[in-house]
């Protein structure tokens, strides 16, 4: 006799379901509510098996649709029902459906547009001799090449930076217009610090929510070789001064004043404007207060440096497009992959904190020329246009706390609060991908999530949130080995995960990364089935 499970109004037949138990407790494909399958001997029980959440749907007119796609490989074809009387499925309810994995339930609401990640792409990082709106506006044109977007499916542009070309304050602008896009497609710049491209990708997240725009492309842009050094302050008054003056007279009057002290240059700061403390000094007294030796630090460094070499000589760094540097030769991989020895580490000296600190140049991530950009649009819209999506960018949150002594937290903070608005846990978590800005603060906030008193004292937690797994953490390398250009870091977190996840058959990944003003972010990424 035939095995049947039933869910609602209809059946099937048991060899479709052969994860399920006697009985599985789940969520409704249909109506996303809780639900049970049971197994009944006979079709015809299958009336008795209406549940009370399903039925009110039907008596709203909702369709319903059952997708085993990812359930079995011998059967390709998709199984659905319409309802009360309406021929053909939603496109919501089928992309409800197609979501369902076999593992673990989807994170797709109901009433919630899915949005996805299509694409993502970057310069190799540490370029130098380019220029600051040249790198963004490439990159754009990087990524229109390698999906083949027409320029008018575009709806927004939205670039993230930390030091502003003092040229532009909106480089997304010059990007896009460089780019070739219509002068009618508006772009704005945001700046987060080191988060500032994750902030642009969920400010995409949230304009494609709120039915704004459909499609748009999110990344940032960081040059560090070209930074803008300005003249002291009291040379810039004076030249305004100069620049205001109506007569000869008062002109040399002004000149006269000059000194040479005046001629010196202003470098951008790299301290904190809160605290006066550098972000290095910060990552040495973290490290100190959470026990993190120099030899952890080191041996952390050595990792990320061996991983990234390993990723790209296997190729795995398909996010990377070549890039042609003016005057130079074309660059088309990251060229500050230095794998290198616990001998060699051990002989530099401190370089923040001296001369008995534990940050040194090797175990820090260095200063980075870099962009990157990503390619955001509603599933709908994707799938109407032939895409296949990476992954769905699920929850995210951003979080803040004391910049003095929690400066570089951010991922202690952010991940248990994602995780909490995604309903998951850190075992549910199958890739890790987080912003390696030192040895020091990545093994500080291993330590501070594995703690029961931090977790007590600071999250409160009633126990620890758990360090993640290094099996599953930065297994490509990171910012210290594959570098930091600070606007552009953000989408690589992301593309990277979306990546890990499609090689490595997970499900969800977690984004997180600290920020300068003692900030931070968190996301959890969804993979798309395939």
């Amino acid at each position: 006799m035939e095995t049947y499970y039933v869910s609602s109004l209809w059946c099937v037949p048991r060899h479709f379901f052969d994860q399920l138990g006697e009985t599985d407790q789940s969520n409704c494909l249909f109506c996303r509510g809780s639900a049970v399958w049971s197994r009944v001997s006979e079709p015809l029980h299958i009336y008795i098996y209406i549940f009370v959440c399903c039925y009110i749907n039907v008596l709203l007119n909702i369709e319903y649709s059952l997708f085993l796609n990812d359930i079995i490989e011998d059967d390709k074809e998709c199984f659905s029902l319409s309802v009360s009387g309406a021929r053909s499925l939603s496109m919501t309810a089928q992309l409800q459906a197609q979501v369902q994995t076999k593992s673990k339930k989807t994170l797709a609401r109901p009433g919630v547009k899915n949005i996805v990640l299509v694409e993502g792409v970057r310069t190799p990082f540490l370029l130098s001799g380019t220029t600051y709106v040249s790198g963004s506006f490439l990159m754009v044109k990087g990524l229109l090449h390698r999906t083949g977007l027409p320029k008018d499916a575009v709806d927004y542009i939205i670039y993230g930076t930390v030091i502003q070309e003092v040229k532009t304050s909106n480089v997304a602008r010059e990007a896009a217009l460089g780019a070739g896009f219509s002068d009618k497609i508006p772009a704005h710049t945001v700046t987060m610090a080191c988060i500032s491209s994750n902030q642009a990708m969920t400010s995409a997240v949230g304009l494609i929510a709120a039915g704004q725009c459909d499609s748009v492309v999110a990344g940032g842009v960081e040059f560090m070789s070209d930074v803008p050094i300005r003249h002291s302050r009291k040379m810039r008054k004076t030249m305004l001064s100069l620049n205001r003056a109506k007569t000869l007279g008062q002109r040399l009057s002004l000149i006269g004043s000059i000194r040479l002290a005046h001629l010196s240059p202003e470098l951008p700061a790299v301290a904190e404007f809160s605290t006066a403390e550098t972000m290095g000094h910060s990552a040495d007294r973290l490290a100190a207060a959470f026990g993190v030796s120099r030899i952890e630090q080191d041996e952390f460094a050595v990792r990320s440096h061996t991983l990234a070499k390993q990723a790209q000589d296997a190729g795995l760094l398909q996010d990377v497009i070549s890039f042609k540097v003016p005057g130079r030769d074309i660059v088309s991989k990251d060229n500050g992959i230095r794998p290198s020895s616990m001998e060699q580490m051990g002989k530099l000296k401190p370089a923040f904190v001296k001369p008995h600190g534990t940050v040194t140049a090797a175990n820090s991530s260095f200063l980075t020329d870099g962009a990157s950009a990503a390619l955001i649009m509603s599933e709908e819209k994707a799938l109407a246009m032939g895409y296949k999506p990476k992954a769905y960018l699920r929850d995210f949150v951003y979080v803040s706390q004391d910049p003095k002594d929690q400066l570089l937290l951010g991922p202690t903070y952010g991940t248990p609060k994602v995780l909490e608005r995604a309903g998951l846990t850190m075992s549910d978590i199958d890739v890790f991908e987080f912003h390696e800005a030192f040895a020091g603060q990545i093994m500080a906030n291993m330590k501070a999530l594995d703690s029961d008193w931090f977790g007590q004292t600071y999250l409160g937690r009633k126990s620890k949130v758990g360090a993640p797994p290094m099996e599953k953490f930065n297994l490509w390398g990171g910012s210290l080995s594959l570098g930091h250009p600070f606007g552009a870091t953000g989408c690589r977190l992301v593309t990277t995960v979306a990546h890990r996840l499609q090689k490595e058959g997970g499900q969800y990944g977690l984004v997180a990364a600290c920020a300068a003003g003692g900030q931070g972010h968190a996301m959890v990424i969804e993979a798309y089935p395939q």
